[in-house]
């Protein structure tokens, strides 16, 4: 049985609201392995949805993060289980099919567009040498 995935949905599990003890990261994964399943063929059994216990978006919670074998990492930030399942699994399948994970912010889906913190290369990327001299 092949365990290797190539594609990962990390979810931050300690992401509190303000002012209460709420941590919807257990909540949006569970959500999120549902709705996935429920995609079906759509979404490739490569994927894999998990959580850690800090992506450091502590002011923007629900944090997720798309991550791939050779692409660009996004990470979402204001993330809601109850309403941004389905612009998750649209990015999902998107994700999926970019060959190297980039796409502008008018590509993602819905709440995605302006609700992302961060789009870092793929690392073979940001290792390889490189002439240029940093300032």
């Amino acid at each position: 049985m092949n365990t290797h995935h190539t594609h990962k949905i990390t979810v931050c599990t300690s992401c509190k609201h303000k002012g209460t003890e709420c941590r919807p990261g257990f909540e949006l994964i569970e959500k999120l392995r549902v709705a996935i399943t429920a995609a079906g063929d759509a979404i490739p059994a490569d994927s894999e949805v998990s959580g850690v216990a800090c992506m450091a978006g502590c002011d923007r919670p629900c944090t997720v993060a798309y991550h791939g074998s050779r692409k660009a990492t996004y990470l979402f930030g204001d993330i809601d289980p109850a309403e941004d399942i389905d612009d998750l699994v649209t990015f999902a399948r998107q994700y999926n099919n970019l060959d190297d994970g980039w796409c502008s912010s008018v590509d993602r889906p819905g709440k995605l567009r302006k609700s992302t913190l961060a789009r870092v290369p793929a690392a073979m990327i940001a290792t390889q040498a490189s002439a240029v001299r940093a300032s």
